[in-house]
């Protein structure tokens, strides 16, 4: 939606979303069912395990942390949302200044990137099953893997650039196609692997011996490790965190006619970040208990419960998260640059997520860089919260920098910079768990950029001037 009127070039990208342009709820709840049930699902739920989560704190805390998820989209994004009908970019333009956003527009543009390297990662390591192409991991955090998995990324990620640039059209067709079935692949790979640990009897779910077993497989491998309740709700909460706290769903939910299109997440975090999690776990648990190998290969993983089907799931869910992610990156950085062309930018955007592919311990890293994603993007969206609720309630002008024809935002940059530096220090050097960083940034954030905006800002006259 939000691309498709970016793209057209006018459509609503420095302007409202006309009413005649609304869209019923539908649209939102099958969006939002094909973007989060896709391939780093296969990627992240075995990381649970891996990481040594017990069952029972998988199942509630997935449970409660989705519902946070969830309230957050509907109580802070889609209120601002539908009372602006802006696509994010020029709200934060408006608010920022036209410079500022542009840097934020390249860091977005960046990490849009990483993400789609992981799931280029994740759809090759499904085509090389079949040919006896191996997936390894290698220990440098920079270290490619064997010369024909790197091949194999770059012919992946060629593909995967080439539709992305053929417009928002064609990969929102190729996500709505295949989205449904996908669902449905998730539910049986963990229907399966339940059957092939023999937990087919409530008394031996319950006592949920094989996945205990499988941790302690791990554990031997790996050394010990713990992944605890709380932790699994504040990741299950923010992994999105950009999306709803960082208000990047503004641009999805202005086209939506009433605020309870923010209930449609609901659909993307129960089936997506609950059950495809957990089916994901349980087939990593699996295959453990049949091979005792505890390597996290998505292709291999979904080979061995559903042979050629789930080899084939794990492609088009790769497909189904890089497309849209590039296709986004593109726009990120053809922001930048007006005058460029989309397509190219596009290309260019693909060609970055391409090169991240080709490094596969960065997808192995994916729990920590959904947080640290969130930490760098998220406090934009206390700006957006505090410039929306509370300038003008302390007195203050909103979108003050467009009524001031100012480029950049003083307040706004040190808002911004000032937590997520603190934040990034947190995670790197003192290694706290990224996803803790989030909220506390986007509370600093918006406090900073209130105190600051309330030092700063002088009184402007009906003509922008300041007095």
């Amino acid at each position: 939606m939000t691309d498709k009127t970016s793209d057209s070039g006018g459509e609503f990208e420095r302007e409202p979303v006309s009413e005649n342009a609304l869209l019923g709820q539908s649209k939102f709840w099958g969006m939002y069912a094909g973007e989060h049930a896709a391939g780093t699902e296969f990627m992240i739920g075995p990381l649970f395990l891996s990481a040594g989560a017990s069952l029972q704190d998988l199942l509630i805390g997935l449970l409660l942390g989705n519902i946070l998820a969830v309230l957050t989209w509907r109580f802070l994004v889609a209120p601002i949302a539908i009372a602006k009908r802006m696509t994010l970019y020029y709200q934060l333009e408006r608010i920022t200044g036209g410079s500022l956003v542009k840097l934020y527009n390249f860091i977005n543009g960046v990490l849009f990137c990483f993400l789609a390297g992981a799931m280029i990662t994740v759809s090759a390591s499904a085509v090389g099953i079949p040919f006896g192409i191996d997936y390894a991991v290698p220990e440098a955090m920079f270290g490619l893997g064997a010369p024909s998995f790197t091949g194999l990324v770059v012919l992946v990620g060629i593909v995967i650039a080439i539709v992305a640039a053929a417009g928002y059209s064609t990969v929102a067709r190729f996500a709505n196609i295949a989205a449904p079935w996908m669902i449905g692949i998730f539910a049986a790979c963990g229907i399966v692997s339940m059957a092939q640990m023999g937990a087919t009897d409530w008394s031996t779910i319950s006592e949920g011996k094989w996945w205990t077993d499988a941790i302690d497989f791990v554990q031997s491998k790996d050394g010990e490790k713990s992944f605890p309740f709380w932790q699994i709700v504040v990741f299950a909460w923010l992994c999105n965190g950009a999306m709803h706290f960082g208000m990047a769903d503004l641009s999805i939910f202005r086209f939506a006619k009433s605020r309870n299109a923010g209930w449609a997440p609901s659909i993307g975090m129960f089936l997506g970040h609950y059950m495809a999690w957990i089916a994901a776990a349980l087939l990593l648990a699996a295959q453990i208990k049949l091979s005792q190998d505890h390597a996290a290969n998505p292709g291999a993983l979904a080979w061995g419960a559903l042979g050629w089907t789930g080899i084939l799931c794990v492609v088009i869910a790769g497909w189904t998260t890089a497309n849209p992610t590039i296709y986004r990156a593109g726009l990120a950085f053809q922001a930048m640059i007006p005058k460029s062309s989309r397509t190219v930018m596009t290309l260019v955007a693909g060609a970055v997520a391409t090169v991240a592919g080709a490094f596969p311990n960065l997808s192995a890293q994916l729990l920590g860089f959904v947080g640290t994603y969130g930490t760098v993007l998220g406090p934009m969206g206390a700006v957006i919260f505090v410039d929306f609720w509370l300038m003008k309630k302390f007195g203050l002008e909103d979108e003050y920098s467009t009524k001031t024809n100012q480029s950049i935002s003083i307040p706004v940059l040190v808002a911004w910079l000032l937590p997520v530096s603190v934040g990034l220090y947190l995670i790197f050097w003192q290694g706290i768990f990224a996803a803790y960083a989030v909220v506390p940034c986007w509370i600093a954030c918006g406090v900073i950029y209130l105190v600051l905006s309330k030092m700063t800002q002088t009184k402007v006259d009906a003509k922008g001037a300041e007095s």
